[in-house]
C-alpha cells in the first residue's frame, strides 16, 4: 500500500462537507434575492486571466499574493485575486453589448497566498456588486442601502458602516504638502484598526514627520457626530468641494431615510487598494469587531481607463462571505440544520424497484425532493442511513402491487398506511411546514 496517496490539503484551502455548504448556499441566496431587488444582475469571469490585466492597479501588497505561473503555453497568467479588476476588464471587453449604468453581482472565488487567520483564507468567496457608467451621489449611496438591507435580510441588525472620501483625504495632503506620499500615507492610515494609532503615529512620522503626522492623526478621529466630523474634514481639507458636498448630500439622504445611526462618517477610513478614488466604506459587526470589516468597497472612477478610452465610472463593495459565515457562527445565527431531501422511498426489493422510482418522480412533481435507496438492504440500515442524512420522512410502497404506499414520520415515528401518492403528498407537505419539534 506504500502508493497510496495522501489526501491533505493546501494550507488556507478547504473542503467543505454538506452541512456546511448548505449553510454558505443558504446564505449566498439571501444575498442573491437581495441584490436583484435592487436590480443588480449576475455575471461570471474567468478564475484565470493574463497576468498583465490583473496586476493593474491592485497595488504592492496584493501583487505579491497573486497566485502566478507560467501555462503550458508559455503564457504568463494568474489566478484572480479579486472580482473588481476582472470586472473593469470584463466592461471594456462587452460595454458596446452593455447598457449604462450597469449594475451587477458576482458571486465567485478568488485567491490570495496571504497569511491566513479567523476568516481568511487564501481560497475564499466573494459577493460583489456593483454600478458603472455613473459617477453620481444616488449611486454612491444605494451601494450603501444594498449594504444595510444585505445584513438586515440576514438577521443581523448590530452593523456599523463606516466611511468616508479620498478625495477630502487627498485635499488635505495636498495641503500639506504630501500629495506625492499619498498612497504610502492612505497604507499606512488603513491599517490602524489592525496595529493600533501609536504604530500609525510611528510610520506617519517617518513619511512625514511629526507635526504632519500630528494633523493627519487629528484628521483621522471621528467627531462626536456625523456633521462634527464632516465640519473638520472641510476644516483641514480648507474649503468645501465636490468631495464634501458629495457627502453632505449622503447624510441629509441617511436623515430623510432615518437609517443614519446605522452609518459613521470615519476619516480613517482609506481602504489599501490603489484604485479607489471617491467614496469608501468598510462594515464592522458591534458584537464581534475583532473579526474585522465584513464588506468593504467604494468608488473606483478610473480603474476600467487601463483597459479602455471610454470613460466608465463606477462604485461597488464586497462581502467576505467566509469571514461573514464564522461571524454568523459565533453570534449564534448559524441556521438549522435543513434536511437535504424531504423523503426516502425505502427499497425493500429489486421488483419493486420502478414503482419505487416512480413514486419519487411523482413526488418531485409535487415539489418535494425525493431519493430512492439504491440497494434492497434491511430497512435498519435504511434508517440509519435516513437518520444521518438528516431525512425526515419516508415512503414504503405496498409489495402487492396496490399503488398504495405508507408515510413515515422519521422523527415522530409515526406511520400512515394505505395512501395514495397524492394523499401522501399533501401529507408530506403539512408536516414539513409545521413545527418538527
Amino acid at each position: 500500500m506504500d502508493d497510496l496517496i495522501k489526501p491533505k490539503i493546501l494550507k488556507g484551502f478547504r473542503d467543505f462537507l454538506p452541512e456546511s455548504e448548505m449553510e454558505r448556499l443558504r446564505v449566498q441566496g439571501v444575498l442573491e434575492k437581495t441584490f436583484r431587488s435592487f436590480g443588480f444582475l449576475p455575471i461570471d469571469t474567468p478564475v484565470l486571466e493574463y497576468t498583465e490585466v490583473l496586476l493593474g492597479k491592485g497595488g504592492g501588497e496584493t501583487d505579491k499574493q497573486m497566485y502566478r505561473f507560467t501555462d503550458q503555453g508559455g503564457r504568463d497568467v494568474a489566478m484572480r485575486f479579486d472580482l473588481t479588476v476582472p470586472f473593469a476588464r470584463f466592461m471594456a471587453g462587452h460595454f458596446h453589448e452593455l447598457y449604462l449604468p450597469f449594475k451587477r453581482y458576482h458571486i465567485a472565488k478568488v485567491f490570495r497566498g496571504e497569511n491566513t487567520q479567523r476568516g481568511r483564507y487564501r481560497e475564499f468567496m466573494q459577493c460583489d456588486f456593483d454600478t458603472v457608467g455613473t459617477d453620481s451621489a444616488s449611486a454612491d449611496f444605494e451601494i450603501l442601502l444594498v449594504m444595510r438591507r444585505s445584513f438586515l435580510d440576514l438577521g443581523i441588525e448590530g452593523v456599523e458602516i463606516r466611511f468616508s472620501h479620498r478625495g477630502v483625504f487627498n485635499r488635505v495632503l495636498g495641503n500639506l504638502g504630501l500629495a506625492e506620499k499619498s498612497v504610502d500615507i492612505l497604507r499606512t492610515v488603513d491599517k490602524i484598526n489592525k496595529v493600533g494609532e501609536e504604530e500609525v503615529r510611528s510610520a506617519l512620522a517617518r513619511l512625514a514627520g511629526d507635526a504632519a503626522a500630528s494633523i493627519i492623526l487629528d484628521y483621522i478621529r471621528p467627531g462626536d457626530s456625523n456633521d462634527d466630523t464632516l465640519g473638520k474634514m472641510i476644516r483641514l481639507a480648507g474649503t468645501e468641494a465636490e468631495d464634501t458636498r458629495r457627502i453632505a448630500s449622503i447624510l441629509s439622504w441617511m436623515k430623510a431615510l432615518d437609517i443614519e445611526k446605522t452609518f459613521i462618517l470615519d476619516p480613517s477610513i482609506t481602504r489599501g487598494l490603489d484604485y479607489y478614488t471617491g467614496i469608501v466604506f468598510e462594515t464592522f459587526l458591534t458584537e464581534i469587531p475583532a473579526i474585522g470589516s465584513v464588506c468593504s468597497g467604494g468608488r473606483y472612477n478610473d480603474l476600467a481607463s487601463l483597459y479602455t478610452t471610454e470613460k466608465l465610472p463606477g462604485v461597488g463593495a464586497s462581502i467576505g462571505l467566509d469571514r461573514l459565515l464564522a461571524a454568523l457562527d459565533e453570534l449564534g445565527k448559524k441556521p438549522a440544520r435543513e434536511a437535504s431531501t424531504d423523503i426516502l422511498i425505502f427499497h425493500t426489493g429489486d421488483a419493486d424497484l420502478p414503482a419505487c422510482h416512480a413514486a419519487a418522480a411523482a413526488l418531485r412533481a409535487e415539489g418535494l425532493s425525493a431519493e430512492v435507496y439504491p440497494e434492497a438492504q434491511k430497512p435498519a440500515k435504511q434508517f440509519a442511513f435516513a437518520e444521518k442524512k438528516g431525512i425526515p420522512l419516508g415512503i414504503f410502497i405496498d409489495p402487492a402491487g396496490t399503488g398504495r404506499v405508507s408515510l413515515r414520520d422519521l422523527e415522530r415515528r409515526e406511520t400512515r398506511e394505505g395512501l395514495t401518492l397524492q394523499e401522501a403528498a399533501s401529507d408530506a407537505k403539512r408536516r414539513l411546514s409545521g413545527p418538527r419539534s
